[in-house]
């Protein structure tokens, strides 16, 4: 009875999939493709929820093969980060006459996306307070407990890791090793090692005319091969964010999310707030939040299914120059540093929220101003060395936590709907490195407006 019931789950995903084909064949929009394929996938993997339950074995594979199509989705666009980083960067170089824009390029995009994170703290502390949300009161489990025990191993390695030393690790020392994804920081390995390239093609530039040339010819035709796979990759977003969707809601522990709910409902309330300081920060620079927001909902959404901000960059590249007009330089720094520095939602809100909720437990005053500062400061500095050891939200809170000599166990209580909060806190942090990808293009004269207030101007159009 079970291999049947798999086998007409599958049989259902697989028509729906050819309900996508058939939608593209049609020219239908490529954003309402994708907002189709969230909305099913929450409707499908709901019904299988409520119907076979949580832990359900035909869920359960079920789902290893609606994998393939979501997982393998992630994968490809994952595939394309690092031949994509480093040739856009280096591609941005030749079309640039100097190298004097790339200190205020790197300067603004940082300032952007750590005081975005300084922000997102203070609001995360806010809707802890706003919302009396008190870690004396949540329920530990089995699956809490074990996660509790992982946890104190995993702070133990972090606390043997100094600020400085998450810096010093951006740093390659093995380029080609960094290309093979073999470290936490690869990426911004490869953008440090990019940028040097670029600096160095701009010297030779001036002594040796004919072979930079030919090497920009190079980059040139490089850069519109690795663009043209790009694409052809992203043509399979609806299906992916079909299949992540309906992964998340049928795997999904309903029990916890009703248990936890009023600390889901504070964190995407703070999760919401940021995205209007986003906004803000939009109108300043005379950039409308609501085209910003509907030309960049695809990269969003498919954040929102995948939960990976890694996958999201080649998206997150594409949307900023051919859908809002940022210039290459700008929207690479801006895609590159921002899954890995300043991460507005899991770097920012989270682990802000999670230490003013423990904080009460051992006697601190979470109304106390100097507690306040201490926590945005240790957070927004913290954001610089998640990407040193590792493993996102978690890791970012285990950093603040130790720093702030606050118990961690918090972090295992909440584990049951880490999954649905994640989704949120992935899409803010991509909107906050595409904001910042708008704000320095803007700040350096470098924003194309006829791209950006163009409306056929999108990502499915190229």
């Amino acid at each position: 009875m079970t291999t049947l019931l798999t086998v007409l789950v599958v049989a259902i995903f697989v028509a729906m999939l050819v309900g996508f084909y058939q939608m593209q064949r049609k020219h239908v929009k490529f954003s309402t493709r994708v907002f189709t394929g969230l909305g099913l996938g929450i409707i499908f993997g709901g019904i299988l929820q409520l119907l076979l339950g949580n832990g359900s074995s035909v869920i359960t594979q079920a789902m290893d093969w609606i994998g393939i199509v979501g997982n393998g989705y992630v994968s490809l666009l994952q595939m394309l980060v690092m031949p994509l980083v480093f040739i856009s960067i280096v591609g941005a170089f030749t079309k640039m006459k100097s190298s004097s824009k790339l200190g205020k390029i790197s300067a603004n995009v940082l300032f952007v996306l750590l005081a975005t994170t300084a922000i997102a703290a203070l609001i995360g502390i806010a809707a802890v307070l706003i919302f009396n949300l008190d870690g004396a009161t949540f329920t530990r489990g089995a699956a809490e407990s074990a996660r509790i025990s992982e946890l104190a191993e995993r702070q133990e390695a972090v606390q043997n890791f100094s600020i400085p030393q998450q810096i010093l690790a951006f740093i390659p020392t093995n380029v080609f090793a960094d290309f093979a994804g073999t470290r936490p920081t690869s990426t911004i390995g490869v953008v440090i090692f990019a940028a040097f390239v670029g600096v160095a093609y701009l010297g030779v530039k001036r002594k040796a005319p004919k072979e930079a040339e030919f090497f920009a010819n190079l980059i040139d035709s490089l850069y519109k091969i690795i663009m043209r796979i790009v694409t052809l990759v992203l043509r399979l977003t609806p299906y992916g964010v079909l299949a992540l969707m309906t992964n998340v809601l049928a795997t999904s522990d309903f029990e916890a999310i009703v248990n936890l709910g009023v600390f889901i409902v504070a964190s995407y309330a703070a999760l919401i707030a940021v995205l209007v300081v986003h906004s803000l920060l939009l109108i300043l620079v005379k950039v409308s939040p609501v085209n910003f927001f509907k030309k960049a909902f695809p990269a969003l959404s498919f954040a929102f299914t995948s939960r990976s901000s890694a996958g999201t960059l080649p998206m997150n590249i594409e949307t900023q120059t051919k859908a809002l007009g940022v210039d290459e330089a700008t929207a690479n720094f801006a895609g590159s540093f921002g899954i890995s520095i300043g991460q507005n939602g899991c770097a920012g809100v989270y682990p802000a929220m999670l230490a003013t909720i423990v904080a009460p437990t051992v006697g601190i005053n979470v109304f106390d101003l100097q507690f306040i500062i201490m926590l945005v400061a240790i957070v927004t500095i913290s954001s610089f060395g998640v990407a040193g050891v590792g493993g996102g939200a978690t890791f970012a809170s285990l950093i603040v936590l130790g720093a702030m000599n606050l118990p961690v166990a918090i972090v295992g209580l909440v584990i049951s709907v880490e999954p649905l909060i994640d989704m949120a806190r992935t899409a803010v942090n991509v909107s906050g490195s595409m904001v910042a990808g708008v704000v320095t293009s803007e700040r350096i004269n470098e924003l194309d407006r006829e791209i950006l207030q163009d409306k056929n101007a999108s990502i499915e159009t190229n």
